[in-house]
């Protein structure tokens, strides 16, 4: 099954070289470029990945493939942490755990604890086989996290890009499971205090046309959502406005959506509409956009230019926001340090092909 996939993945590569090869040759040579611009600040958060004593990685949460998850943890062991559960984008096809190495170091310099969620990617599974996997790590991370000294009434779920899709998801489906009878759970939306969605898709109607555009065909999309006929339920957005999944809403956590207004890959409408959707059917959602900043700027360009992050400190200030302690050690934390010459970083969001 899994070689027949690879094949047909394949094919659907090869077809779309042919058909549109110039865009996809300019594209990939933009994202040479563009990785080569930010190769200093690569170089520097893939050492600390491997080398940091405040990095566990592939961490086992389950039998299947890639059910492994990293975890960044503070140098102070006082007291118990705050939690973030990180689901990484990556088109659902090149997703890695290691994607949120920047984000867990730069959390737990602030006394967070990050767990990074690996999943499977298409075509080693599809949809269903994502979410299943994003639930049972976030399974682990509410039943264990208290032995590496977190705080398990703390957790946050945050997903970015197609992460922040699959963890929507992952959130609604198991509000739909909790409202269910005799459903067995092993988690509950109840203790997760919030969650923070970064630069997402929640309705797959109104992607499916946008990432074919850009490259990520319809024929590949589709295989990945299992189907036009499965796009109702993967699609957050939609799903919540359904009358049978009402109940399931007032279990969801505080829903905050962040989104860059310059985003290609996915537009900054996507996180306003669901934001809208939410507040309307009874939710409790708010979208903050960041004016001029693109899909790679909030999660890459941003945090390697050090000093002061206006969406970091926003995420820092949620996760915090019950702690006056944390709230004035993060009032007087020194800026961060510069990963990235300025001039590159600039050339980078001018070049990006994201």
């Amino acid at each position: 099954m899994l070689l027949t996939r690879r094949f047909t993945f394949l094919d659907y590569v090869s077809s779309s070289l042919v058909i549109s090869g110039y865009r996809w040759i300019t594209r990939f040579l933009a994202l040479g470029c563009y990785a080569m611009l930010l190769m200093p600040g690569f170089i520097q958060v893939a050492f600390y990945y491997f080398f940091s004593r405040q990095v566990r990685r592939s961490i086992i949460y389950g039998e299947k493939p890639r059910n492994r998850l990293d975890l960044y943890l503070p140098k102070t062991s006082q007291g118990r942490k705050p939690v973030v559960a990180f689901i990484t984008g990556g088109a659902w096809i090149i997703g890695y755990k290691a994607w949120g190495s920047l984000l867990g170091q730069q959390l737990s310099e602030r006394d967070i604890i990050v767990a990074c969620i690996d999943y499977r990617n298409f075509p080693q599974g599809t949809i269903s086989d994502m979410v299943e996997d994003a639930s049972q790590g976030i399974s682990f991370i509410c039943n264990n996290i208290s032995e590496y000294g977190g705080d398990p009434n703390r957790i946050y779920l945050m997903g970015q890009s197609a992460g922040a899709h699959i963890a929507a998801c992952t959130l609604v489906n198991q509000a739909i499971k909790e409202t269910g009878e005799g459903d067995s759970v092993s988690w509950s939306v109840s203790q997760i205090k919030a969650y923070l969605g970064l630069s997402g898709g929640y309705n797959l109607f109104n992607l499916i046309e946008h990432f074919h555009t850009r490259g990520l065909y319809r024929s590949i999309f589709l295989s990945i959502m299992e189907g036009e006929d499965s796009l109702h339920q993967f699609s957050p957005e939609v799903l919540v406005q359904d009358s049978n999944v009402k109940p399931a809403v007032s279990l969801l956590p505080p829903v905050i959506l962040f989104h860059g207004t310059a985003d290609y890959s996915i537009p900054a409408d996507a996180s306003q509409n669901f934001a809208d959707t939410l507040r309307r059917v009874g939710g409790k959602a708010e979208s903050i956009l960041y004016d001029g900043k693109t899909h790679t700027d909030l999660f890459l360009q941003d945090p390697m230019r050090g000093g002061r992050d206006e969406m970091f400190e926003d995420v820092v200030a949620i996760i915090h926001g019950e702690d006056e302690a944390a709230l004035a050690k993060d009032a007087v934390a020194p800026p961060r340090r510069r990963l990235v010459p300025e001039f590159m970083l600039k050339l980078a969001h001018d070049v990006s092909p994201f």
